[in-house]
């Protein structure tokens, strides 16, 4: 389907599922490919009605890249051409204004779409809910607290994201839910060579309940933010 956002820029969107809890999935540097298009069928199978925008669209159309090194720099140059973080969240606004003003809508993003997660739970408050995995840029957008209830996943084998600059965002947000995973980036796609099958699971598991609880989010605001480490 297509979207508008409120520049007037006209972008494509995938959209599954017809539940009655609304979900935005934020793609990774690779576009809306087929990964991310299983990530938003198997949370539609859970009973979300999903969307996840085609954010490239604002430079280069019907963008669906793979994991090689080519394909990592071609969305590099991308998303850099895009704007890493202002021009997407108007995207992402355009998405939550697309399901019913009643519909309880929660989010989550990839890599590049972890960090929107982050800016997404900063600047949209109208989200239940953001989970992020593996936002590099996180750790240098601390001085806006979160809005909304954030849960973020991390690989301490990350090769991009040191894992102690992920564990700032605890120093200085405790009540953000984060875990760390004995993984590399990327683990959550079976189509990348950090795939961990154990750590997708629990971190999807994890993500799962989390948005499921969203409409009673008010406990999480409270709870303990340390990183949680899975051996």
């Amino acid at each position: 389907m297509q979207l508008g956002a409120s520049d007037g820029h006209q972008f494509e969107a995938y959209q599954v599922g017809s539940g009655n809890h609304g979900l935005i999935v934020v793609q990774e540097i690779f576009g809306v490919n087929s990964h991310i298009r299983s990530v938003c069928d198997g949370y539609a199978a859970e009973g979300f009605r999903v969307v996840s925008p085609a954010l490239f669209d604002r430079v280069e159309r019907g963008v669906e890249l793979g994991y090689s090194a080519r394909d990592l720099e071609q969305g590099r140059q991308l998303a850099a051409r895009v704007g890493h973080l202002e021009a997407p969240m108007l995207d992402l606004q355009a998405c939550l204004d697309w399901f019913p003003e009643h519909m309880p809508v929660g989010l989550v993003g990839y890599c590049w779409g972890g960090t929107l997660a982050w800016l997404s739970a900063q600047q949209l408050p109208r989200l239940k809910a953001c989970v992020g995995y593996y936002g590099g840029r996180i750790p240098q957008l601390l001085e806006q607290p979160p809005q909304v209830p954030v849960m973020l996943h991390f690989g301490q084998f990350d090769q991009h994201i040191p894992i102690q600059d992920a564990r700032l965002i605890s120093a200085r947000y405790p009540q953000v839910r984060i875990f760390e995973y004995s993984a590399g980036h990327g683990f959550n796609c079976d189509q990348r060579a950090d795939y961990d099958p154990a750590a997708a699971s629990l971190a999807r598991q994890r993500s799962l309940q989390f948005l499921i609880q969203a409409d009673s989010a008010a406990p999480h605001h409270g709870r303990a933010g340390q990183a949680s480490q899975d051996q």
